[in-house]
């Protein structure tokens, strides 16, 4: 905490209490139910914590990256499925609207963002372009004044709860280069959004596969300039992964805590198993890992706050998403060691824990993909 100033502090305090009160008591019941209940976008609304970071002409609240990230934490400590609708809606659509969009877009779709009238949808990942963007083939064609979209999303966040996405089409056949980013309304003709149901983990957030058939939009719908869609994408993860790192701390965090709380009430042998030595152990062997992890996080986001020059920060961003998500796994697995038969019963949270972050290694970025970038920024080299 000594990084922290006063309203840092304050912003970390109202989070986590907007945690315990709305999200932990439900976080088992989403689980089971696959959905979190819908009214939770609208309090996120009304706390501001969907408008962090955005002017306040356009319903948001002036914050740093670092205010952010903490409400991040916390509400990954909650439930991972309420912050990924935050991190996605905010994080990745409204902040990018906010960096790009002319000032009619703004004024059309921040309030409503901010608010949590509305959601938005990140539209990157197809089913055959993951870790590769800049092969992805999902099409707009220009039409004179409009522009004709026409392809398939995959593991899209918010996708059925979106009222606008954020959709990567290509637009050239010039690879990355030839990508440009569209917002498009999610009520248009030929937007379709299904729901992918049966996943390992993040069960409660709404993640959907979409499809575009002939979606026609105005010009005025293009954010950026023609060309620079992959650009945007690849400069809105960054900051992306980040938020992800900072859900991944407070996912183990949570782990943690259940565990040690569990470890001094359950008793063998006459005696609370925290009096175990390999008990002890686990418990601080991912109490370590957690600080380490969280101190990367800030660091990544007090550098974006400085403005330090964008490949330090991609490079301290993959460091923090890579140990953080790695370490989510790591501790919840520990953890749930701790707990011994009962932490594979969902009465206890360790099995939704260790759920929810085995995804945490693989989206915004897999660990191998963290790895890469780390090192072409240490060698200036791109590995084959």
């Amino acid at each position: 905490m000594l990084l922290l100033d006063d309203t840092h502090r304050e912003i970390k305090e109202l989070a986590a209490d907007f945690v315990e009160r709305e999200v932990v008591p439900h976080a088992r019941d989403w689980d089971r139910a696959e959905s979190v209940d819908p009214g939770i976008v609208t309090r996120l609304g009304e706390l501001g914590f969907l408008g962090l970071g955005i002017d306040e002409r356009y319903g948001g609240t002036e914050v740093d990256l670092m205010s952010y990230i903490l409400v991040c934490e916390e509400l990954g400590r909650g439930d991972s499925a309420v912050r990924g609708i935050v991190s996605v809606s905010l994080g990745l659509v409204s902040k990018t609207i906010a960096a790009y969009g002319t000032e009619e877009q703004k004024q059309w779709w921040l309030p409503e963002l901010t608010s949590g009238r509305a959601l938005g949808c990140f539209a990157l990942t197809e089913p055959d372009s993951g870790s590769d963007p800049g092969s992805l083939r999902t099409r707009a064609a220009r039409d004179g004044d409009e522009w004709v979209l026409s392809g398939e999303k995959i593991f899209i966040t918010n996708g059925t709860w979106a009222s606008v996405a954020l959709v990567f089409a290509r637009t050239s056949p010039d690879g990355g280069k030839g990508i440009t980013a569209f917002l498009v309304p999610t009520d248009t003709t030929g937007f379709t959004a299904t729901t992918i149901h049966g996943k390992l983990g993040l069960r409660g957030q709404a993640t959907a596969t979409l499809s575009l058939d002939a979606v026609r939009i105005p010009d005025s719908a293009r954010l950026g300039a023609i060309g620079q869609g992959l650009s945007i994408a690849l400069g809105a993860l960054t900051k992306g992964r980040i938020s992800v790192a900072a859900g991944s701390v407070g996912l183990a965090q949570a782990a943690l805590d259940a565990a040690v709380r569990y470890s001094t009430e359950r008793t063998q042998f006459g005696q609370p198993i925290a009096t175990k030595q390999l008990v002890q152990e686990l418990l601080a062997d991912s109490a370590l890992d957690i600080e380490a992890a969280r101190l990367l996080t800030w660091k990544a986001a007090l550098l974006a706050d400085s403005g330090a020059p964008k490949e330090e920060v991609r490079l301290a961003s993959s460091m923090a998403k890579l140990s953080a998500s790695e370490t989510a796994v790591r501790v919840s697995n520990n953890c749930l060691q701790v707990f011994g038969g009962y932490g594979f019963i969902d009465e206890y949270p360790m099995g939704k824990y260790l759920r929810d972050a085995r995804v945490l290694t693989l989206y915004e970025g897999t660990s191998q993909i963290q790895k890469l970038i780390i090192g072409r920024s240490l060698t200036g080299i791109n590995a084959l």
